[in-house]
């Protein structure tokens, strides 16, 4: 029963991915659309939504599609009751777009699918307890314990990017003020090298032109790839934040494994290993005790489409 088309869809703050994913966790057919922001109605975001699920299927019958939203997805995973970066407030979105498909439609936070991937496909396939973290344009994370996500009471655990790191700090898109994710994520990312242009000597300046506000976060990974000092330092500051947010989980949940995923990800050891410093640094007790490994997401930024389709799938075959 659970052969057929099975569909992923990572819903992210700028991007839309979804991907055909076979039942071994590879990914075939993909497509992208842009997200078109929080302060949109919610009909164009599932818009988007439709064009990649369509462009994907190519007119073949849908058997699935699996949702991993940036938001909190309420226990039943019916709703998207809060999505910083998207305009969902309370929406019925399963729902919606299972009349709208005509087809079976799961939805899950985005970081929980990601941990769902690496469990079952990926980095975390021989550990128990998980630590998922999803640093993209800001950050999401999931707890798994014995191999099973805790979701929480009300379906929402695991929003570490929301947690307070800074008092009174930069301003969130949560309403917040010093979140971990104006920290460390892609967003934070970028804010650090757009403030370095016209300062310090950089190739940024040339990639966005001269105008800081086109600076993206793949310039930065390129520029850093390519030795750019400014470009190294965001990364360098970046990682430190990841480490110092991880010493606070870790000292909370104890893991097994820290998994990093999210398209931040995809720097590899240039995130990592300022994140493992700091970590250690910052963890209490490090001479006493086992400090877990730090590892990446073995999807990088698909991990999302891979668990959204292996959590709809999973229900198929019920």
């Amino acid at each position: 029963m659970a052969m057929g088309l099975y569909i992923g869809v990572d819903v992210g703050g700028t991007k839309v991915l979804a991907a055909e994913v076979s039942e071994a966790g590879v990914v075939r057919r993909t497509a992208r659309r842009s997200t078109p922001g929080r302060r949109v109605d919610a009909a164009l975001v599932e818009t988007a939504l439709t064009e990649a699920v369509l462009e994907v299927a190519d007119g073949r019958t849908i058997d699935g599609v699996g949702l991993a939203a940036a938001g909190f997805v309420d226990a039943a995973g019916e709703r998207v009751a809060f999505a910083p970066h998207l305009p969902w407030r309370g929406e019925d979105v399963r729902g919606r777009l299972a009349a709208r498909w005509g087809t079976l439609v799961a939805l899950d936070n985005d970081a929980n699918c990601a941990a769902v991937a690496e469990c079952h496909h990926g980095a975390a396939r021989v550990a128990r307890n998980i630590l998922m973290v999803t640093m993209g344009t800001g950050i999401g994370g999931a707890l798994v314990i014995d191999r099973v996500v805790h979701r929480g009471t009300h379906g929402m655990a695991g929003e570490f990017g929301h947690m307070k790191v800074v008092p009174d700090g930069q301003p969130c898109e949560c309403g917040g003020r010093g979140c971990w994710e104006q920290y460390s994520s892609g967003n934070a990312l970028v804010r650090f090298a757009r403030a370095r242009i016209g300062q310090d000597p950089t190739v940024l300046e040339e990639l966005c032109d001269g105008n800081p506000s086109q600076l993206t976060g793949p310039m930065v990974t390129e520029a850093a790839e390519d030795g750019d000092l400014v470009a190294r330092q965001a990364f360098a500051s970046v990682g430190d934040w990841l480490g110092v947010g991880l010493a606070n989980l870790v000292a909370a949940f104890d893991p097994e494994l820290i998994v990093v995923g999210g398209g931040v990800s995809a720097a590899g050891d240039r995130l990592l290993e300022p994140a493992r410093t700091a970590l250690t640094r910052s963890l209490v007790g490090t001479g006493y005790r086992e400090i877990p490994e730090v590892v990446r997401a073995a999807f990088g930024p698909a991990a999302g489409v891979v668990g959204a389709a292996e959590l709809v799938r999973s229900q198929a075959r019920r």
